[in-house]
């Protein structure tokens, strides 16, 4: 056990970076809207993030590059590897710092359903203290430099995470027989597709590929860490979808008809439950909030750094100049008093024109003997992953249209 502690660790901040405020506030749009119907959704995604999470930190072992620096190394047209390095950056760090803006925004909204009036005024504008706290409270976990201090924080926030919105769920006291109904049998109710879409594509995130492939290479350093790397992924990436569908789950059971985030859904809840719900909501959203306000500005910053082909570490200040970075507009965006939602569209503007291309390259990648050797993809792990591909493609797509208001 004492081992298997030791060997935990990536795969945690990934589930971490995907279990944001967005997905707390879809997942409780799924459940109040849909009930249990969707949580079938959740499976898929949860698949879906196990074999492309496994495929990156395999990567990141096997090599000991990030995804991004084999990107750079692999793409030999001086051309089209400008374009790349281009895209990619502009993508990953627009798309975060939109991501971040959501994430300090997600945090704060936990904070407000307690304390309501922490606010102050400068001339007509109205500011919270929350969202200074927030960004102050990422600033210094990020400052520490050490992998495995942040790791061991990053734990501690995700179980506080997942114990607030299973608790939730549990209170709600579900009808087990309907939540396996929802898992395993596939039904689409009118108007659910773009609810649907939305609960992979939160789960099946870009940024998370390339943050495993570096954060894999930091924690084993020889092929003899595989097992354990599999291991950790299966793992934590299913305990972040039973995350997810607990929160399904409560938003089942309240009495709302619509919910715009965790905290309407903590409402709701109120009236059966008492106060109860709303502090284990408000804790799993802060921590949710917190844990990918801090994974966001990480990824971005391990992204430029391989793609420009930087050879420090976390430590160096380019490294923590673009943490820095990301983390500032993040708290700036937050501050300026624009709807969480509204922020989120430049993000999903970058996800759906970059998740498909990430993955078609990762895909590519774990087939080159040259790189990989005998640890290239099998081809029931091909199979798996075109199937997977072919579902990004058209999350692309429908993100976009969703943005520009075309469906």
């Amino acid at each position: 056990m004492k081992n298997w502690f030791k060997n935990i660790g990536p795969a945690t901040l990934i589930a971490a970076a995907f279990i944001g405020p967005g997905t707390v506030t879809l997942c409780s749009i799924a459940g109040v809207e849909f009930g249990y119907d969707l949580l079938w959704a959740m499976l898929l995604s949860v698949i879906a993030t196990i074999v492309l999470q496994e495929m990156a930190a395999r990567l990141g072992i096997v090599t000991q590059k990030g995804l991004s620096e084999v990107l750079r190394n692999e793409i030999k047209n001086p051309l089209f590897r400008i374009f790349s390095i281009v895209l990619v950056i502009s993508a990953i760090v627009i798309g975060n710092a939109a991501y971040e803006a959501g994430n300090i925004s997600g945090g704060v909204l936990g904070l407000f359903a307690i304390f309501p009036n922490a606010k102050f005024k400068i001339a007509s504008f109205s500011f919270s203290y929350f969202n200074f706290i927030v960004g102050l409270l990422a600033f210094i976990t990020l400052s520490i430099s050490n992998y495995k201090i942040l790791e061991r924080i990053l734990i501690v926030l995700v179980v506080l995470m997942s114990f607030s919105f299973v608790i939730t769920a549990i209170i709600t006291k579900p009808d087990i027989t309907l939540i396996f109904k929802g898992i395993f049998i596939p039904n689409m109710p009118e108007g659910s597709l773009l609810t649907i879409v939305g609960l992979i594509g939160t789960t099946v995130v870009p940024y998370n590929l390339f943050l495993h492939a570096s954060l894999a290479k930091e924690k084993w350093f020889t092929k003899e860490g595989l097992p354990l790397a599999r291991k950790d992924t299966f793992i934590a990436v299913i305990l972040g979808g039973i995350v997810s569908m607990a929160i399904i789950i409560s938003a089942s059971a309240s009495n709302l008809t619509s919910v715009h985030n965790a905290i309407d859904l903590a409402k709701g809840l109120e009236p059966l439950y008492g106060n109860a719900a709303k502090y284990f909501l408000s804790a799993g959203l802060f921590a949710a909030g917190i844990t990918s306000a801090i994974t966001a500005p990480l990824a971005a910053a391990f992204v430029v750094k391989g793609m420009l082909g930087w050879r420090n570490g976390l430590r160096s200040k380019r490294f923590k100049a673009v943490w820095m970075l990301i983390l500032f507009l993040g708290v700036l965006f937050s501050s300026l008093g624009i709807q969480p939602i509204e922020i989120i569209k430049f993000a999903q503007i970058a996800n759906g024109i970059l998740l498909p291309i990430v993955a078609l390259f990762l895909l590519w990648i774990v087939n080159k003997s040259a790189i990989l050797g005998k640890y290239r993809n099998k081809s029931i792990q091909n199979i798996i992953s075109i199937f997977i591909i072919l579902i990004t493609i058209v999350l692309g797509i429908k993100s976009i249209l969703k943005v520009f208001e075309l469906v």
